[in-house]
């Protein structure tokens, strides 16, 4: 891979700038993957959420989990609960229990086989250890500046 600068002239450029770019490129290859398989990167969290879980999760308890992913807010993550119920993939019963149904778990399979494609395209030619490094830089930065932030 050809490099946007030299390594002299990359340590002095911004990780602002550099984070940003990376987001929207990460972002926008997932969510254009996941839109050709007819879903949105919302509803995959709660697919993959409820088909990961040892225990019964109530829509409460996911929403609160995932609306303050990429800041999606909690009035996206209802709309989504909403629609993948529509859809068939999840049951809410009267006590708000979320359950992934048999069309659920089918197409949650699909989307999980593309995240693992997706994975690894992103990650092709980056080892473990870069990887690990990049993360905990990523963190120290955020903590430098006050930031918050954590993923499950």
């Amino acid at each position: 891979m050809e490099y946007s600068h030299s390594d002299t002239d990359l340590i002095n450029q911004p990780i602002g700038y550099w984070s940003w770019a990376a987001y929207k490129a990460v972002i926008a290859r997932t969510r254009a993957a996941l839109a050709g398989i007819g879903t949105t990167q919302p509803q995959w969290w709660v697919l993959a959420q409820l088909a990961s879980a040892d225990t019964v999760k109530t829509r409460d308890e996911v929403s609160r989990l995932l609306r303050n992913y990429l800041d999606v807010g909690s009035e996206t993550m209802e709309s989504e609960i909403d629609t993948i119920i529509v859809q068939g993939w999840i049951t809410e019963d009267a006590e708000g229990r979320l359950g992934l149904t048999a069309e659920g778990r089918a197409f949650y399979d699909k989307a999980a086989a593309l995240q693992r494609e997706l994975w690894a395209e992103r990650h092709a030619g980056v080892s473990d250890e870069e990887y690990l490094i990049t993360l905990k830089v990523l963190q120290r930065f955020i903590h430098n500046t006050g930031g918050r932030a954590w993923h499950h």
